[in-house]
C-alpha cells in the first residue's frame, strides 16, 4: 500500500516524510492553513530525491496557474480538489488525482469513469471539500464499481487506524495530513510511526509495502 503525506510546508517536514519512506508528498496551493506558494514548493522540492512523487493540490485553479506550477515545482501529479470536469483534467500535462467527497453527489461508477490516474475519496462536509481530519464509514466502499488499484483513501487516517484501512478497504494508497501532525505541524515521530505501522502490516505472509 502506498502512502501520500500531504501539507508539507518546510524542508524539514519534507525530508522527514521522504526519510520515513512515503511514496508521495503533497503541496497545497489552495486556501488552507497548510498552503504554500509555488516558490516555497520549488525550494522544498529541490532537496527531494526523484523517487518520491510530488503532488500539487489545487481547487478550481486556472489551467495557466496549474501549468506554471507543474513546470516550476516539477510536479508529478496534479490533485484536482474542486469542480474541475473531465475536459479540464485531460488538458493538464501531468498525471491526475481527482478528489470526490464520500457523499451522494456522485456514484462510485461516475467517480471511476473520470479520466484520472487515481480517484481519492475523502470525508467532505458542507463547509469543506476535504482535509477535515475526520473518518467516514468505510463499509460503503465495498462496491463493485470501485477500482481498488486506482483508489486513494483519505479522511482522519493516522497510526491507529491505517492497518484497519488496509484490511477493511484495501486501497492502492492512503493520504494523510493531520494524522502526521502535532498541533498543526508535521511531526517526524508521527510520520515515522505511521510508516512503521504500514510496513508492519502483513498480507498473505508478505509485507504490503513491498507487495504493492
Amino acid at each position: 500500500m502506498k502512502v501520500k503525506i500531504c501539507g508539507a510546508q518546510t524542508v524539514e517536514a519534507a525530508k522527514a516524510i521522504e526519510d520515513a519512506g512515503a511514496d508521495m508528498i503533497g503541496f497545497l496551493f489552495a486556501e488552507s492553513k497548510r498552503r504554500v506558494t509555488a516558490e516555497q514548493a520549488e525550494e522544498i522540492a529541490a532537496v527531494l530525491a526523484p523517487g518520491i512523487k510530488k503532488v500539487g493540490v489545487f481547487v478550481n485553479a486556472a489551467k495557466e496557474e496549474i501549468d506554471r506550477t507543474v513546470k516550476r515545482v516539477g510536479l508529478d501529479y496534479v490533485q484536482l480538489h474542486g469542480d474541475e470536469d473531465a475536459a479540464f483534467a485531460e488538458s493538464i500535462d501531468a498525471k491526475i488525482i481527482k478528489v470526490f467527497p464520500n457523499d451522494s453527489s456522485h456514484t462510485f461508477k461516475e467517480m471511476f469513469q473520470f479520466p484520472a490516474d487515481f480517484i481519492l475519496i475523502d470525508s467532505g462536509t458542507k463547509n469543506a471539500r476535504g482535509g477535515t481530519g475526520q473518518t467516514f464509514d468505510w463499509s460503503n466502499l465495498d462496491d463493485e464499481n470501485i477500482e481498488k488499484d486506482r483508489l486513494i483513501l483519505a479522511g482522519g487516517l493516522n497510526q491507529d487506524n491505517v492497518e484497519a484501512a488496509y484490511s477493511e478497504v484495501g486501497p492502492y494508497a492512503i493520504d494523510l495530513s493531520s494524522g502526521a501532525e502535532t498541533e498543526g505541524v508535521k511531526d517526524p515521530e508521527k510520520i515515522e510511526a505511521v510508516m512503521q505501522k504500514i510496513k508492519g502490516v502483513v498480507n498473505d505472509g508478505e509485507n504490503i509495502q513491498a507487495a504493492r
